[in-house]
């Protein structure tokens, strides 16, 4: 298992390149100049020209990028070119409100999912029609228009939940936690469908195995059949669909956080584009590719677990 770590920690190092080199390239192309905004209409051209050398704005864009990549193998990412706040702390900040939401929409798309799944597998055709039509539903639906239905309905309607906002944890557990609900569901709807298809197929795949029908003609508890044994038989199409739902919930913060005014990388990601303010481009793309290494390391580990043949690698 720990030389299929060690290989995918490797694959990493020129994904991190490549996500940089492209993100730097492309930011090169987003209309406006951070100089321009800085110094606002009324500077000289003076001015001007001494803040794009001072920010290395005057050189060629593989210069740019070479500069930055010289500091960031030494631990430097650089600051903001408008609050001069180093990137690392600015992320650092602001990571724990995206990492809420995504793990918190996973557990619950997860959860919800698998329960759906497993019930329309084992309850009838009808089930699994309604099965059918919440998955098309839920990959149909944008997460932002579900967001702000969420927001009319159990914000200003009922009250129930703040519209818009974050309290951190150690402020408020209760207001931290409501605050969360709302967003961590309208990202979750989408998983939801997804994870309850992909367990129900599974599931019924399955239940027509041979062991199944040994456990039952044995006398095995039909529970214990499907929760114990027939599920760890979906095991590794379960792992790869939840791998792949909390991938897509990464990016899936940017619209989210937009919606519910949270303070996390995606708004962060969000202003620093249109402010053309580089360095926290960089560190907000560099940090979301790591998070995904890391979702697949650990679905390589969950896949150790299930499955044997892949730890004897």
């Amino acid at each position: 298992m720990l030389p299929i770590i060690l290989r995918r920690l490797a694959l990493s190092v020129p994904l991190l390149l490549v996500v940089s080199a492209i993100t730097f390239l492309l930011e090169s192309f987003v209309p406006g100049n951070p100089a321009r905004t800085l110094l606002g209409l009324n500077a000289t051209q003076e001015q001007y020209d001494a803040l794009r050398a001072a920010l290395h704005l005057d050189r060629p864009v593989g210069a740019q990028y070479w500069l930055y990549l010289r500091g960031a193998l030494h631990g430097d990412f650089g600051n903001s070119l408008f609050t001069d706040e180093p990137v690392l702390g600015l992320i650092g900040q602001r990571l724990p409100v995206t990492l809420s939401l995504v793990i918190g929409a996973t557990g619950l798309a997860s959860a919800v999912g698998i329960l759906l799944g497993v019930y329309s597998a084992t309850r009838g055709r009808l089930s699994r029609r309604l099965v059918d039509i919440v998955s098309l539903l839920g990959g149909a639906l944008p997460n932002f228009w579900i967001a702000l239905l969420l927001v009319a309905v159990f914000a200003v309607k009922f009250g129930l939940f703040p519209a818009t906002g974050y309290t951190p944890f150690a402020d408020s557990p209760g207001q931290w936690s409501a605050g969360l609900v709302l967003p961590v569901v309208a990202l979750a709807i989408g998983g939801v469908a997804m994870i309850a298809k992909v367990t129900r197929d599974a599931m019924l795949t399955t239940l027509g195995l041979d062991y199944i029908r040994t456990l039952r003609a044995s006398g095995a508890r039909p529970a214990s059949i499907i929760w114990k044994h027939a599920l760890r038989g979906c095991g590794l199409p379960l792992v790869t669909t939840i791998g792949l739902t909390m991938i897509a919930f990464i990016p899936g913060t940017i619209l989210i956080e937009n919606v519910f005014t949270l303070p996390g990388l995606g708004t962060t990601v969000v202003d620093a584009t249109n402010q053309h303010d580089l360095p926290v481009v960089q560190g907000v793309a560099l940090t979301f590719t790591a998070m995904v290494i890391v979702v697949n390391l650990l679905v390589d580990v969950l896949y150790g677990f299930l499955n044997p043949k892949v730890r004897a690698q």
